[in-house]
């Protein structure tokens, strides 16, 4: 799933909260506890799965229209990653529940959102906006989000078993590898902006 490019703050509009790529990115939201109840709650894996396909969709959808309409905002540039983010941990936590995949893999990849997370109060403290998304981060969650469908489609249709799971595994090997990777790119522009740049002006330590 793409990320939607960071916006200029000093642009008209990026303040902008009721925009079409926003609405798109609320209603991917509250699919997530429709997501759980079906795969976990009811077993109803083909309409999970209908869920997580949908929302790919709308994920891809609000960022072409925010590049066309002109409708990029700093909420859509947070609330985007945020909920690929969360559709990405709550799977993991489904899948894992369902013995789909082994519950380390799930804690490597939820392990590095949590380490990551408090990296965002370093840019805050120093007035700077959050660093810009990686292409080989975006790469990586493309690969994950492929991942989780393919694996859902195996347990939901076991007929695709034979191309789905071997897909489904590569995926979210090549995936995990490439996300713990760029994590440790984040963290490491973390630190170096901890250590170079003054958290009251901004500006670079004397």
């Amino acid at each position: 799933m793409g990320d939607v490019t960071t916006p200029d703050d000093t642009r008209p509009g990026a303040d902008r909260i009721l925009t079409i790529p926003n609405l798109l990115s609320f209603v991917r939201l509250l699919g997530i506890p429709v997501f759980l109840y079906l795969i976990l709650v009811v077993h109803a894996d083909g309409w999970a799965l209908a869920i997580l396909f949908l929302s790919g969709f709308t994920d891809w959808a609000d960022g072409k229209l925010a590049r066309l309409l002109d409708q990029a905002s700093r909420l859509g540039a947070l609330l985007d990653p945020m909920v690929d983010r969360l559709y990405i941990v709550t799977t993991l936590i489904a899948l894992v529940a369902r013995d789909v995949i082994p519950w380390w893999i799930a804690a490597i990849l939820i392990g590095r959102e949590l380490v990551l997370a408090p990296t965002l109060a370093v840019y805050r403290r120093r007035g700077m906006p959050p660093p810009a998304v990686l292409y080989l981060g975006k790469g990586a969650t493309f690969l994950l989000m492929c991942a989780l469908p393919l694996l859902l489609l195996d347990l939901a249709v076991p007929t695709t078993s034979a191309v789905a799971h071997p897909l489904g595994w590569a995926a979210l090997i090549w995936g995990s590898a490439l996300y713990v990777w760029t994590g440790l790119l984040y963290l490491g522009q973390a630190v170096w902006i901890a250590r170079a740049v003054s958290p009251n002006e901004g500006q670079p330590a004397e």
